[in-house]
């Protein structure tokens, strides 16, 4: 079907080629039509090719090809217009051999396959060669039937190897060109980077709002009928913390809806609001021995929000793994980086979180993505849990 579809979109360019170069006059004779009728399939598939350059006629013959050509690899094979050159060179190639090959087999198909029945018929419609055959002792029916056969099986056959070309070379000539694979690699790994960065967002902020949230309520019903007071204080930190996870919440899926001005994507908090991050751990039990360096507000905006959300995750997992326990954070300017280190005891009977966590990767991907470094692992034989990282401020790195 789809070399009698290419056939048939050959036929408007051949009949313009056929009266161009006067192939229907019969006082030519019947050798030279014929011969003007191939010529004519010659110069008509350039006519083709020209009209192959719309940036449709890819997107047109990709479909006919995934049905009706079943070519290998049919993933690669483009559905959409021709956007470059390129493509539409490619898509010229492929359309002139979609209707060479077409025109080839429906020609063979119209004419040969009535003449081959009629061999089959009529046995003895050819008496000089039923004479040839039966000067060397073969039955003078015999010629008809076998050319007959062997006729369809050499349209058979030419329809088979001519579709089977086509399927091979169609990946190749209506498949992406090179640049089109690299802007396709390039939108992936933006998605990807996209799609990571969600994780990590909805990991640190929420993930950090639930393991502050757990630890207030479990301290909450222990105490519940002994203190009150501290219950009703731990309660209200909880209404706290879960109302700004659900702030952070937002900001984050109007990163998914793409929200216009972009407001949503540079929503959350910076190093100038450590000191309320501080004050909610504390409420936790996890006392924090605080060593920041001044100027941390006037960070530029994303650096302060990457540095922050590292600073938020270093802490949490410090109260998931560790628990409430005394733990030191230093943030200082050191030349061109700031430095970042959490160091905390390690509870050697506390049981260790089922499956681990994320947030090691986190802060190594944040701390990648800024150009820093991410070092993290037990020191002191073993006792403290160290985290150091370092990020480049970079040139203009205050905002005044």
């Amino acid at each position: 079907m789809h070399l009698v579809l290419g056939g048939a979109l050959l036929m408007p360019y051949w009949m313009l080629s056929t009266v161009l170069l006067g192939s229907l006059d019969p006082s030519k004779g019947p050798l030279l039509q014929v011969l003007l009728y191939f010529a004519a399939l010659a110069t008509s598939l350039p006519m083709a090719a020209v009209t192959a350059l719309l940036p449709t006629v890819r997107a047109l013959e990709g479909a006919a090809a995934l049905a009706l050509c079943a070519p290998a690899r049919a993933a690669e094979v483009a559905t959409g217009p021709a956007r470059s050159w390129a493509a539409r060179r490619r898509t010229a190639g492929w359309f002139m051999l979609h209707l060479a090959f077409g025109g080839i087999v429906s020609g063979m198909t119209l004419a040969g396959a009535p003449f081959a029945v009629a061999l089959v018929l009529r046995p003895n419609g050819l008496e000089k060669l039923v004479e040839f055959w039966e000067d060397h002792g073969l039955p003078g029916w015999l010629p008809g039937p076998v050319l007959g056969v062997a006729l369809l099986a050499l349209i058979v056959g030419t329809s088979a190897g001519l579709g089977g070309l086509l399927a091979r070379w169609a990946p190749l000539l209506l498949g992406p060109t090179p640049d089109e694979r690299v802007a396709a690699a390039e939108r992936r790994a933006a998605v990807l980077a996209q799609r990571n960065r969600l994780a990590r967002e909805l990991h640190d902020s929420v993930g950090h709002a639930l393991s502050a949230v757990g630890i207030q309520a479990a301290a909450a019903a222990r105490v519940l009928r002994a203190d009150p007071e501290f219950a009703a204080e731990a309660l209200a930190a909880i209404e706290e913390t879960a109302r700004g996870a659900v702030a952070e919440l937002d900001a984050v899926l109007g990163l998914l809806r793409e929200e216009e001005g972009g407001a949503a994507g540079t929503a959350g908090p910076t190093l100038a609001g450590l000191d309320d991050l501080l004050r909610q751990l504390a409420r936790t039990g996890l006392t924090v021995d605080a060593e920041l360096a001044p100027g941390l507000d006037r960070l530029p905006a994303a650096f302060s929000r990457e540095a922050y959300r590292i600073v938020q995750e270093g802490l949490t997992n410090v109260l998931r793994h560790a628990g409430p326990t005394p733990a030191r954070l230093r943030v200082a300017r050191a030349g061109g980086e700031l430095e970042i280190e959490l160091t905390n005891p390690l509870d050697r009977l506390r049981p260790s979180r089922p499956g681990g966590g994320r947030g090691l990767r986190g802060i190594g991907e944040r701390a990648a993505a800024l150009r820093g470094g991410c070092e993290a692992g037990p020191v002191d034989d073993g006792t403290r849990w160290r985290l150091a990282v370092r990020l480049p401020v970079g040139t203009g790195g205050e905002q005044r």
